[in-house]
């Protein structure tokens, strides 16, 4: 059955923004299903600027200031305008594409979660935006999105080139498989290649997963014995996703697997394998395995947004 592919794209009028409309275009592939809604959010004139409409002394300078921000709302109708027209010609249908310029109600980043859930399949966003230092990683919209949306995919975009190929970090958890369901619905039959991926940290680490690792062993099992049987049931799992792939329209030979054992830190290995292997994209799961995962975002996921800065990662709830 044939779902609606519905994307939030964030513009906020910088040149970021545009290179994330660039990201769709050679990225996310053409549907004839896919609605795009470029979204922005206007915050006008400042609240102390309106205030000075009540000082008739100063009415000459609050004129002038409105009459700036027409020509600044002006010239951001006309980047929207571009950014359309960028994926028109990328082969997107004109009707698929709406641009919606939103005016501010409680705050930037409320209101695009307030705008989220309607019906939207995922949001794609830059990691920082107009204005943001080279230092940060992340803006601070993006940080309180990423914070917040807890019900929705969020498609973090980096200054990786969009190459094909997409690295899927696993583990058993539902919110892993949830990430396997929705690169197999958006992804499938579009000729992009994966990589099933998972790390296992070394069992003399205090690490939530060795819980995991212990019920996949018989009791008083020797550490390599576990550590086996651990691997046995990952291959189980692998099997399931690479069906799941298959099934979607996924080339066998272009699905590869790959287990790392005795590593330090998951996140880190994750993106080593992103950089080594030249990934366009991380795919992760936005709650692992561990208790510490009840908080908004797992500890995994949580590093390899952050360390991962170069590479698109793709967050699923």
């Amino acid at each position: 059955m044939m779902i609606q592919k519905k994307l939030l794209v964030l513009m906020d009028g910088s040149e970021r923004s545009i290179e994330t409309v660039n990201y769709i275009k050679a990225f996310i592939p053409l549907d004839e299903n896919t609605r795009i809604v470029l979204f922005h959010v206007w915050s006008g004139m400042s609240e102390a600027y309106r205030e000075l409409g009540a000082d008739l002394a100063r009415a000459g300078e609050v004129g002038r200031l409105r009459n700036h921000e027409t020509e600044r709302q002006g010239k951001i109708r006309m980047y929207l305008e571009t950014a359309r027209k960028m994926l028109i010609t990328g082969g997107f249908p004109e009707a698929s594409i709406e641009i919606k310029f939103h005016l501010l109600e409680k705050g930037v980043a409320r209101d695009i979660i307030a705008e989220a859930r309607n019906g939207y399949s995922a949001i794609i966003l830059r990691r920082r935006g107009m204005g943001a230092l080279a230092s940060i990683i992340l803006g601070s919209v993006a940080v309180k999105l990423l914070q917040s949306l807890t019900f929705i995919p969020m498609i973090i975009v980096g200054q990786a080139p969009p190459v094909k190929k997409i690295l899927l970090a696993v583990d058993s958890s539902e919110s892993s498989m949830k990430a396997v369901e929705f690169t197999a619905a958006w992804m499938g039959g579009h000729d992009y290649e994966a990589c099933i991926f998972h790390a296992i940290p070394g069992l003399g680490l205090i690490h939530f997963d060795l819980a995991e690792m212990r019920r996949a062993c018989t009791g008083g099992a020797a550490a390599d014995t576990c550590i086996e049987a651990f691997k046995l049931k990952i291959a189980r799992m692998f099997q399931v996703i690479k069906d799941r792939l298959v099934s979607s329209g996924f080339d066998p030979e272009k699905i590869f697997e790959k287990v790392v054992t005795g590593v330090l830190s998951r996140s880190e290995a994750i993106v080593k394998e992103a950089e080594a292997g030249g990934y366009g994209a991380i795919v992760v799961g936005r709650r692992g395995l561990s208790k510490v995962d009840a908080f908004f975002m797992g500890r995994v996921g949580h590093k390899i947004v952050y360390g991962g800065n170069r590479f698109t990662v793709w967050v699923v709830p």
